[in-house]
């Protein structure tokens, strides 16, 4: 009985034990703010990339959602939007481009929605072992990145056409988000091999 209940307690959750409901309260809103800040600082790195630079931010997304599971994965993207919404530049390119929602509504828009979602889904897929073994992380991690480009991709049609969208919001990306795939992928079930051991 036990088992059953490890293999679907988020990474978090194993890593930090919290006894009562103050304490885990304590613990989710600690983790949500820390999140939201990882999620910032990945937005404003841009390491250098062929054929564009890219950012973390989707990596970050989809490793909060599986080490947080599908509540406060969702929670964390949601907070940041929040923090978003609120003006604060914490986007890619504010406040070059824009802040607020303002900028929300602009290209990247159906990203940022995507986030949420990707959340949603890979860390729903990690509360049911998902994240434990390399092959299952990796079709995990490339689910929760299609969940990010479709939102994208759908609002960017609706403002540009679909092959300008396509031309601007998927082929320059897709080498960086083969590599954050198969980084997500590492990541996680290295860090449950090293729970354990421990």
């Amino acid at each position: 009985m036990r088992s059953a209940a490890v293999s679907t307690r988020p990474l978090a959750a194993a890593l930090w034990a919290a006894e009562g409901r103050t304490a885990a309260a304590t613990r989710a809103v600690l983790l949500a703010v820390l999140g939201s800040l990882l999620l910032w600082a990945s937005a404003k790195v841009q390491v250098p990339f062929w054929p564009v630079p890219m950012t973390m931010q989707t990596y970050v997304v989809l490793v909060l959602g599986a080490a947080y599971g599908w509540r406060l994965g969702t929670a964390t993207v949601l907070l940041y939007l929040a923090q978003g919404a609120l003006g604060l530049p914490v986007f890619a390119g504010t406040p070059e481009r824009g802040l607020g929602l303002a900028y929300m509504s602009g290209p990247t828009g159906g990203y940022l929605a995507g986030f949420v979602l990707a959340a949603a889904v890979t860390g729903w897929l990690a509360e049911r072992g998902w994240t434990r073994s390399w092959g299952l992380t990796l079709v995990a991690m490339a689910i929760g990145h299609a969940v990010i480009f479709v939102p994208g991709i759908g609002w960017m049609s609706a403002l540009f056409g679909f092959d300008k969208a396509v031309a601007l919001g998927l082929a320059p990306f897709w080498a960086a988000t083969l590599l954050k795939t198969l980084l997500a992928g590492f990541t996680l079930p290295l860090a449950w091999r090293c729970l354990s051991r421990a």
